[in-house]
């Protein structure tokens, strides 16, 4: 299994893990290369590495980057989140729209997916050999469902609601 090395800047600098998923992931990732490396055109490998080793000078030097990074946007006057609501509004738009039901198959699939492998978990008895790629399944399907719950349950679901109301209200008026 790869180490995770994005979930270790998510702790550490979490705008720049956010902006490694965005638009602005070639600047974050410069800004990472350049902390742990020493030079911002580092290879993807070499990052991995440098923040494998725990040692706590990358990690200090992770979160000074950090102060750099929403420096640097200030200055740019950059709004990180209003791109972030942005991204999310278009999506919740684009599913009111086209009234695309895969989000819904998704989420039941997942919904059912882990259920089904915490019955072989309690139920099973699993082959020599076969519990670790279980519990991986298993982990797997526990940050997809947390995911799930984020999006029907969640500002997402609020905010299509929200939506659908506005609309309801401004058709009737």
């Amino acid at each position: 299994m790869d180490f995770d090395w994005k979930k270790i800047v998510g702790s550490v600098a979490p705008t720049l893990a956010t902006a490694l998923g965005g638009p602005l992931a070639g600047m974050a990732t410069k800004a990472i290369s350049s902390a742990v490396l020493g030079d911002e055109e580092g290879d993807k490998a070499d990052i991995v590495a440098a923040i494998a080793t725990g040692d706590t000078d990358v990690l200090v030097k992770l979160k000074a980057a950090e102060n750099t990074f929403l420096t640097r946007m200030k200055e740019l006057d950059i709004d990180l989140e209003k791109i972030a609501a942005g991204d999310r509004d278009s999506a919740r738009r684009r599913e009111i729209a086209t009234k695309d039901n895969a989000p819904k198959i998704l989420a039941a699939v997942i919904v059912t997916g882990f259920f089904v492998v915490l019955g072989v978990i309690a139920f099973v008895e699993l082959p020599p050999g076969a519990q670790q790629p279980v519990n991986i399944l298993l982990g797997s399907l526990t940050a997809l469902l947390i995911q799930v719950g984020n999006y029907y349950f969640g500002s997402s679901a609020g905010s299509s609601k929200k939506n659908e109301m506005m609309s309801r209200l401004l058709k009737n008026s």
